[in-house]
């Protein structure tokens, strides 16, 4: 059984996308962002960065005492170890996969972070950080818009991490000031996964745990 500390983000998402393709079996601990849950006690022995999401996986693999994991990259890297899925096991697939898995972390996640920040949250309007994190968000896309100009997937042919890292942050690409019809291997790519039953199953959480006002 995972635990999963979770809310209705996108690196939330993340982990929800994987544990639904697999089929692990695992039971949501909603961390309510809006409210400060993410500094109560219990959950800062979880995750010392007081950030979600942060798993407890109560059988691993090596029989000890339930492992505990914060950092979303980290934990789809565990998951998929674990699983045996959705990772390449020949070393240049595996390579593939994994620089994409960073690529999101180092910049496409922080970058639209910050335009979401500066363009929906910011007590006031920077047009100089508004403008800055919309044209750096276009700059990433456009990146991997060539990157899927001839694979199915971010890593090639098959659905991996990467993927699942990277699709969450281009779900809100209205709030980033980005048009997917600009982008049209994206796009391609976006639909593919948006209509896998497993992404359908992860979304469907939003309803239950943080339903829109």
């Amino acid at each position: 059984m995972i635990d999963l500390y979770y809310w209705t983000t996108p690196n939330g998402h993340k982990i929800t996308l994987f544990l639904e393709e697999t089929g692990l079996p695992y039971a949501i601990h909603p961390i309510n962002i809006s409210q400060g849950d993410q500094f109560q006690a219990d959950f800062l022995k979880v995750s010392p960065n007081n950030k979600i999401p942060a798993i407890v996986d109560r059988q691993p693999a090596d029989g000890g005492a339930p492992l505990s994991l914060f950092e979303s990259g980290a934990i789809l890297l565990y998951l998929a170890e674990k699983t045996g899925r959705f990772l390449a096991k020949d070393l240049r697939a595996r390579q593939e996969t994994l620089q994409w898995l960073f690529w999101q972390m180092g910049g496409l996640g922080p970058m639209a972070g910050q335009n979401h920040h500066f363009n929906r949250f910011a007590p006031e309007k920077i047009p100089y950080a508004i403008d800055r994190y919309v044209k750096e968000t276009a700059r990433l896309y456009g990146v991997l818009d060539q990157r899927l100009a001839d694979r199915a997937f971010v890593a090639g042919d098959d659905y991996s991490i990467a993927d699942m890292a990277i699709y969450p942050w281009i779900v809100p690409h209205q709030w980033q000031e980005q048009d997917l019809a600009d982008f049209p291997h994206l796009q391609r790519w976006f639909e593919s996964i948006r209509q896998r039953p497993a992404t359908q199953r992860a979304y469907a959480l939003v309803e239950r745990i943080n339903p829109p006002k």
